[in-house]
């Protein structure tokens, strides 16, 4: 059921559809029967207007043929005053040139730009008006013509003098651009050799200050060292001189029992400082008793003792050759630590100078590059505003070069056409 009711309501619908179809349907039909008769009407009244165009030209023609006769201009020139004689003709003429006139100025106007084509719209109008055969209106059309021939010949001045101006300053811009480019480039280079310079000396500065750091770490050693050595050699020396002494007492005082002969021959203050430095005390300095009376008389054992003084001579020479050889030794250390130290002292001399030198190159350096980079900065900005320069050249003078032979060749053509219509123009007189 509820299927049957909306096909009732589409069919109601529907057929409501149909009605307003037919009704705009008779419209239409009625329309397109007013619009044939109205088309009907109008090539009617067409053919009537062009019919009795054709009719007024006829009449227009045959009465200029029959004013041009030759036997009615002998009887005008009888009849008529001289200056209406050539009435017929110079409305003829007038006509006829001021048709040729608008053509040219219609050729003028289809070769114009928009700026100029008003003004040739008011000539055309000029030529087409009621006043148009006048010779008021001839004249003031020819000063309009020259008042448009000198417009565009100012005109084309101003393009050739636009175009050279353009020319020029595309040539500065670009000349001035290319500059800054190699100027720009040249503070790159620099930039780059001032930072490859700041970074080679920084690196040898740090090198001469390690070495000179390094150097006198060296000395500071060398002389804990030397002093060192020196101490060890004094001791060395006095050790040895007590050991010398010692020995030369213990031989003299064999010699005292065994050899006195020798023996006498010592000096009794040395025994004495020896026998203070050994601690050796002597009671009373007297000579020994006899031995006890119990034994047979004490034999000296003089070949034992010989070989024991022998002995003692031998350690005596032996300290001798140490400490001669410790002195060598000494001197020359003394000689090397003194040489060492005087290459030393130059050495940082040279080194600290050096030093001096490369922090001033190195100072030298990074005023350089402050410098460069403040001109590449200088620079690059130089060079945008060029750049924008030679945009905003390019948005003013494009057109006028992409155009300039087409608005050349336009104006050209328009100038003749002006010049040729007033001359045409000016045949009226």
């Amino acid at each position: 059921m509820q299927i049957v009711g909306e096909l009732a309501v589409d069919i109601i619908e529907m057929k409501e559809d149909l009605t307003d179809t037919e009704a705009q349907l008779m419209k239409d039909q009625e329309f397109l029967k007013n619009l044939d008769s109205s088309c009907e009407t109008k090539t009617k009244e067409w053919a009537e207007r062009s019919k009795t165009r054709a009719e007024e030209l006829t009449a227009l023609s045959e009465t200029i043929k029959i004013l041009n006769d030759d036997d009615a201009l002998d009887l005008f020139k009888k009849t008529l005053p001289s200056g209406s004689a050539s009435l017929v003709q110079l409305g003829q003429s007038a006509f006829l040139l001021k048709r040729k006139a608008l053509g040219l100025v219609r050729g003028a106007w289809r070769v114009s730009d928009s700026y100029h084509r008003p003004k040739l719209d008011f000539l055309v109008l000029a030529l087409t008006g009621k006043k148009a055969l006048s010779q008021g209106t001839f004249d003031k059309v020819i000063k309009l013509c020259d008042s448009m021939v000198a417009e565009l010949k100012q005109e084309q001045q101003d393009d050739y003098d636009k175009k050279e101006y353009c020319e020029a300053q595309f040539d500065l811009a670009d000349d001035k651009k290319k500059s800054l480019q190699r100027t720009e480039k040249d503070a790159d280079n620099a930039i780059a050799k001032a930072k490859e310079a700041i970074e080679t000396l920084s690196d040898e500065i740090d090198a001469l200050e390690k070495g000179i750091k390094e150097l006198d770490k060296s000395v500071v050693e060398a002389t804990e060292q030397r002093q060192e050595e020196n101490q060890e050699f004094k001791d060395l020396m006095a050790a040895d001189t007590k050991a010398k002494e010692i020995l030369k007492f213990a031989r003299q005082r064999l010699n005292q029992f065994y050899n006195p002969k020798l023996a006498l021959a010592q000096s009794d203050a040395a025994r004495q400082a020896v026998m203070m430095d050994v601690g050796f005390h002597s009671h009373g300095g007297a000579a020994p008793g006899p031995p006890p009376e119990t034994w047979d008389a004490y034999a000296k054992k003089s070949e034992d003792s010989n070989s024991v003084v022998a002995m003692m001579d031998v350690l005596i020479a032996d300290l001798d050759k140490e400490m001669t050889e410790a002195k060598m030794e000494e001197e020359n250390g003394q000689k090397d630590y003194e040489t060492m130290m005087s290459e030393s002292a130059a050495k940082r001399t040279e080194d600290s100078k050096a030093l001096s030198g490369k922090m001033e190159a190195k100072a030298d350096a990074e005023k350089m590059l402050s410098t460069q980079t403040e001109v590449k900065k200088d620079t690059n900005e130089e060079l945008w505003a060029t750049i924008k320069y030679i945009e905003s050249l390019h948005h003013e003078c494009d057109w006028l070069l992409k155009f300039f032979d087409t608005r050349k060749t336009a104006r050209t053509g328009e100038i003749d056409a002006l010049t040729k219509a007033k001359e045409v123009l000016s045949g009226a007189d």
